[in-house]
């Protein structure tokens, strides 16, 4: 039988309170211990640089590996390494969704390596050029109309996917938050050109219809049958057709 507080001396009951004590804040040390390791994971994304630039090297050779890429030494950086050309120049939209996207990220331009920013050229076709809906994992997005009538949009996440849109002409801007499905639409019987600012140097493309349809190997059709509510003949069909990559 567990003897009554009132019969246990004084400093045994002290004891006790200071054993609780130091358990709960041995507990609570433990907690923030844990947290402390967590929170890099919680609050992670690219990181600011501590340097100048990292231009990006595919060689490791004498290179330091720094946010996805190999740095060059930055004593052998040279001009190159910061440059690209021809965005002046008028891409072809001859295929099946009349655009094409023309990236400048960390691929065409190595200096852009751990500065958190790329841009790409988007053109085109009249009557219907399409860039289809689509993410970009690690990149926010804004849009600059300079040539045609562009129909741009996207969809919030669940449970609202509320469409938001809106018709650009030359000189309007449009803003894509990161990781959200959207599009740019032709309306106009002219070319249409677009420039956009992407805040990654690798901001990652994700087209909707050729991810689900399109991936190798292909997605089990009983899945895509469940998860579209779709004849199990039309999910076949759409997973025969040659998804076009226009990135």
């Amino acid at each position: 039988m567990k003897r009554p507080d009132f019969l246990i001396p004084y400093e045994a009951i002290e004891f006790r309170k200071i054993t609780f004590v130091t358990m709960k804040s041995a507990h609570f040390i433990q907690a923030l211990s844990i947290l402390a390791l967590a929170s890099p994971f919680a609050y992670a994304s690219d990181p600011s640089p501590l340097q100048d630039f990292c231009v990006a090297i595919n060689d490791p050779k004498d290179g330091v590996f720094v946010n996805g890429k190999f740095c060059r030494d930055p004593k052998l950086a040279k001009a190159d390494d910061f440059y690209y050309s021809g965005l002046n120049v008028p891409r072809n939209t001859s295929n099946p969704v009349g655009s094409t996207v023309t990236p400048v990220n960390v691929a065409q331009i190595p200096g852009l390596n751990t500065l958190g920013i790329s841009l790409a050229r988007i053109d085109f076709a009249p009557n219907g050029g399409l860039n289809p809906p689509h993410t970009h994992p690690r990149a926010t997005e804004i849009l600059l109309v300079v040539e045609g009538t562009l129909y741009v949009g996207f969809v919030t996440s669940n449970t609202d996917n509320r469409l938001i849109t809106k018709v650009l002409y030359p000189g309007d801007v449009f803003v894509f938050p990161q990781g959200l499905v959207h599009f740019q639409f032709n309306v106009g019987n002219t070319n249409a050109v677009a420039f956009a600012g992407l805040s990654s140097q690798n901001p990652g493309v994700i087209t909707i219809a050729n991810a689900v349809f399109g991936s190798n190997p292909p997605i089990n059709p009983d899945l895509l049958v469940k998860a579209f509510q779709l004849d199990k003949n039309v999910v076949k069909n759409l997973q025969s057709n040659f998804w076009w990559p226009n990135n």
